[in-house]
């Protein structure tokens, strides 16, 4: 009787252990930490003198003929290690874009691509800003490595928009960020 109570409380612990081993693997995902997902869009190509932010045409003013940088900021780790740039351009329709040139992150669930209000602040201190400030979610990310090319709605005002941050919505956390830089 006692060997029949003792593997039934086994079984209740194995079961217990099965059940929450399976919650965290399907929370967690591990295994993204260990796919890289590469992504090589064609980044729009900015003249050398463009690259410089320009001033708003004007109504007397031609429209420039090609592709114009607006912003631009290079990534930094908080969460995982990041790096690449990011850049705001704007194409002769007058189309914005945000693109993402040489990143490489780790891979993991849930990730968006945010133009954020908040400063990007270094170390542990700025894994949760981008969190509890203003931000415009351009969707998920598309890779974790490569160039990537993310279209700006006509009606975000971009000047509410300080950084860029690569957000994990499901564990609110930054990823990476990059102040932008005019």
């Amino acid at each position: 009787m006692e060997a029949r109570k003792r593997n039934r409380r086994w079984l209740i612990a194995a079961a217990v252990g099965a059940a929450v081993l399976a919650l965290g693997l399907a929370l967690f995902k591990p295994w993204l930490l260990f796919v890289d997902v590469r992504v090589d869009e064609q980044i729009p190509t900015v003249a050398a003198s463009a690259e410089q932010p320009q001033p708003a045409p004007s109504a007397t003013s031609k429209p420039p003929s090609g592709p114009i940088q607006l912003a631009a900021g290079s990534l930094i780790s908080h969460e995982h290690a990041t790096t690449g740039t990011v850049r705001i351009i704007q194409e002769p329709g007058g189309k914005r874009v945000l693109t993402l040139e040489n990143l490489d992150t780790s891979n993991g669930p849930d990730v968006h691509v945010w133009l954020s209000a908040a400063d990007v602040v270094e170390g542990t201190a700025g894994w949760f800003t981008a969190g509890s400030a203003e931000h415009f979610d351009l969707g998920m990310i598309k890779g974790n490595q490569g160039n990537q090319v993310y279209a700006i709605p006509d009606d975000v005002d971009l000047a509410k928009y300080r950084s860029v941050d690569l957000w994990c919505v499901q564990f609110s956390v930054s990823f990476g960020a990059a102040q932008l830089a005019k």
